[in-house]
């Protein structure tokens, strides 16, 4: 007599308390730019600055969120998300970026809130994706000291608001791109090229978020930062290969998990940044590398690297190519034949196991999420909806791969797909599509795509197939 096998067996099962959400940031879903007391914000200048965005796009009515929060909650609960990583735009809630504390704007972030816990969804708020407001930059921004102190009040302000039903804090998202990309390369707000200015703006990052993350802890919150990480590899074995992929691991990641965790900067990127002054002050990396309550891991690709003469950027970094941030003079990134995504990026999910173990088993123990993850591929919507195999593919290697490293020991608690919307994509405005929700650009219609559908049945059955996108 046989016996049928049993669900656990056919499926590859991830812990009961495993949270399964989807992810979004403020600037890229809200619209409502000039509604109810918001500021403008350095996003809002730098979209509107002729020739920096794709197509001249802006993220004045992206999608709508502010006004159709309703449906989109709505949405999240027929997908059986039991989370949603939301971003809270600063200049909404402060338009100055300190002083006076819009009322309108707040209220904006309890209703959501409310109507998520109404539907049984957990709020995972990060108070800073990207968007400072605009007052703030003209004061210096990320690279003067006083961005932080300013950033540790905004943080109460908002804890105070809706502190009460919110428990998981994110405090600065992927501060690297906030900082290089902004003050460096010049490829995201605020446009600056200044590499000593980016070198101050990554650390005042840190050093907001340990301030922040001290006074939502002290609150009784958890919180925590997210951090973009990447596998890096040397193109050959070569000495300059090795050193490329050496200055690209230190600055991309141990520069950041280092003082997160370690509360200390590596001595060799240190070394590598010795011309600039990061303005670093006594007692600074003790308030950076304080107590956290969980580390976010956001992750797209590996980075396989060269430093031969003559190496170019490959189109394939999530940079528009401009010029290098510190420490990646004179460093290539390879291509070496696997799948791309819409973006370029070459798809390579064994470096998401190879990351998370990486801080699993280098770093103080600390509960971790993958706070982003996903893909952008250029989706058709036909009679039959928006089929996107790709993409189910993509998502079904990299859940494969969390669930690998949950297998070597990883405390792995989460993860969030990134994202639930298409969106404004920052520089790319709106020509690049990652949410697993379909969304019209013109008429605001959403339709979830097969890979929607897809999670949905993940989340409902606790883990994946034993085979492929199954």
């Amino acid at each position: 007599m046989t016996t049928q096998p049993s669900q656990a067996e056919t499926r590859l099962g991830f812990p009961t308390d495993f949270v399964w959400g989807a992810a979004t940031a403020a600037y890229q879903i809200e619209g409502a730019v000039a509604v109810d007391g918001r500021g403008p914000s350095i996003w809002d200048t730098f979209a509107h600055t002729p020739g920096v965005v794709l197509g001249g796009d802006t993220g004045d009515v992206a999608v709508d969120h502010y006004h159709r929060f309703g449906e989109d909650v709505a949405l999240m609960s027929s997908l059986g998300l039991s989370a949603y990583r939301f971003s809270i735009s600063w200049p909404r809630v402060q338009p100055g970026g300190s002083g006076a504390v819009n009322a309108k704007g707040l209220d904006f972030y309890r209703r959501l809130v409310d109507a998520l816990l109404t539907a049984g969804i957990e709020p995972w708020p990060t108070l800073y994706h990207w968007d400072l407001p605009q007052e703030l930059e003209d004061k210096g921004g990320w690279p003067a000291r006083d961005t932080a102190y300013r950033f540790a009040e905004y943080a109460a302000i908002v804890h105070e608001a809706i502190g009460d039903r919110v428990a998981h804090w994110t405090t600065v998202n992927e501060p690297w791109c906030a900082a290089f990309l902004g003050y460096a390369s010049g490829d995201h707000a605020p446009g600056r090229r200044d590499p000593e200015s980016s070198v101050r703006a990554a650390h005042h990052l840190l050093l907001g978020h340990g301030m922040a993350a001290a006074a939502l802890r002290g609150a009784g919150a958890q919180a925590g930062a997210a951090v973009n990480l990447y596998a890096v590899t040397p193109a050959s074995e070569a000495p300059e290969d090795v050193d490329a992929a050496r200055r690209i691991d230190g600055l991309q990641n141990r520069f950041f998990l280092d003082a997160l965790l370690r509360g200390r900067y590596p001595e060799d990127v240190l070394a590598d940044l010795e011309p600039y002054d990061l303005g670093v002050r006594d007692g600074d990396l003790e308030i950076i590398g304080g107590p956290i309550d969980m580390l976010g891991v956001n992750y797209y690709n590996r980075f396989i690297v060269t430093g031969k003469e003559g190496a170019a950027p490959a189109i394939t970094s999530p940079f528009a190519q401009a010029s290098p941030w510190p420490g990646s003079e004179h460093v290539g990134f390879v291509q070496v034949g696997r799948p791309v995504t819409a973006m370029g990026w070459e798809i390579d999910e064994s470096g998401l196991t190879e990351v998370l173990t990486r801080v699993a088993a280098d770093y103080p123990p600390v509960p971790l999420y993958v706070t982003e993850n996903g893909a952008a591929f250029d989706d058709v919507v036909s009679a039959e909806g928006v089929e996107d195999p790709d993409r189910v593919a993509y998502l079904d290697a990299h859940l494969r791969a969390c669930h690998a490293a949950i297998g070597q020991g990883v405390p792995l608690r989460g993860y969030f797909a990134w994202s639930l919307l298409d969106n404004f994509e920052w520089g790319w405005g709106y020509a690049k599509r990652f949410g697993i929700v379909y969304v019209d650009f013109e008429t605001q219609a959403r339709i979830p795509k097969t890979s929607a559908r897809w999670y949905s049945s993940v989340i409902g059955r606790g883990g994946i197939g034993l085979s492929s996108a199954e």
